[in-house]
């Protein structure tokens, strides 16, 4: 089944509204996936957050999200 996607506007502070632009298409699509992962469980029923970050780096890692590749990210 494909999943249906929409765009909607996020409010950002400059800076990472430049890094994001200026990001690669790959890093953008990471970065894509970890908001829509990050928004879809602050709207879902309420979990520990400890169990939120578990299941969100195990699935950063699972779309090929390296610790290095996210620092490398927040580094730019």
């Amino acid at each position: 089944m494909a999943v249906t996607t929409e765009t909607i506007m996020v409010t950002v502070d400059s800076e990472v509204a430049e890094k994001y632009r200026s990001a690669s298409d790959m890093d953008r699509r990471r970065m894509d996936f970890l908001i829509n992962s990050h928004l879809r469980r602050m709207m879902g029923p309420r979990r520990p957050l400890e169990e939120i970050m578990r299941d969100l780096s195990r699935e950063a890692q699972e779309n090929g999200l390296t610790p290095e590749i996210l620092q490398s990210i927040l580094d730019e």
